[in-house]
């Protein structure tokens, strides 16, 4: 079944340096844009991390330093990313929680500031994961019944993912999904809006899930000592802890949301 589309969608993966949002980088990236008539653009770039490639990470995707030392850092291409990606709602494999996330990072380092949030995402592992509970390579045997060859290259898993996604809205389109507080829904409809809504496992305000909202749609923070307090509440009472998390090891996208909402507060 093709995808209807409201918007062209990017499905992306990438390939770095390990797995912390905050302090890897990129090594590789593999976009593909599936257009409104359906028609395929790829785009795939090998990215100079500006740090060593560390040997467990180019064990699992093949990269080392050498591959990508005349490669250009992320900051010399980000414009032409950001131009690729404009107006795109956005799908991967495992996206939601790494690929995004990590995307922006770079983005917010190259001084791009692309507001990410008013996309809709796909996580066609989420999706996956919540009708089957399993890895990209399983799941393109068990929805596609082919071999994922080059798994971890990173236009190969790309192509998979969407592929998968294809396949996905076939299999499920008579299917009731049932979450853990047992409501029932026919979860994959071939909508974009809907699939973004069944591929969050959350309601993050930002991508990692530090402040998410609660079931009134007020930002609280998900961590630490101030867990399930309104952020609000939070920077009015401890004046320090904004400070604290700027100053702390958190994403820059996090950082980014708690300056609007702080921003927000004073001009109230």
């Amino acid at each position: 079944m093709n995808l209807e589309l409201k918007n062209p969608v990017v499905f992306l993966d990438l390939e770095t340096t390990g797995i912390n949002i905050v302090t890897d980088r990129i090594v590789e990236i593999a976009l593909l844009k599936v257009h409104l008539d359906g028609h395929e653009e790829e785009k795939l770039l090998r990215i100079n991390p500006e740090m060593p490639i560390p040997e467990e990470a180019s064990k699992i995707h093949g990269i080392t330093d050498e591959d990508v030392k005349d490669a250009p850092p992320f900051k010399e291409v980000a414009k032409t990313l950001a131009k690729f990606l404009e107006g795109c709602d956005l799908g991967g494999f495992n996206s939601n929680r790494f690929d995004i996330p990590l995307l922006a990072e770079e983005f917010l380092r190259a001084d791009i500031d692309i507001d990410f949030k008013k996309r809709k995402f796909i996580d066609v592992q989420a999706i996956f994961h919540k009708m089957e509970k399993r890895t990209l390579a399983a799941a393109y045997k068990f929805y596609c019944n082919k071999q994922l060859v080059d798994a971890h290259s990173a236009m190969a898993d790309t192509k998979a993912t969407y592929e998968v996604l294809k396949a996905q809205l076939d299999v499920y389109k008579d299917a009731v999904y049932e979450d853990n507080h047992g409501k029932k829904s026919v979860p994959i409809v071939n909508d974009v809006q809907k699939l973004s809504e069944f591929s969050s496992y959350d309601r993050n305000v930002d991508f990692v899930g530090r402040i998410v909202y609660d079931e009134n749609g007020v930002e609280v923070f998900n961590f630490g000592k101030n867990k399930g307090v309104p952020v609000e509440k939070v920077l009015e009472e401890q004046p320090g802890y904004f400070g604290w998390i700027m100053n702390s090891e958190f994403p820059l996208y996090t950082k980014k949301v708690l300056t609007q909402i702080k921003l927000r507060m004073m001009s109230k």
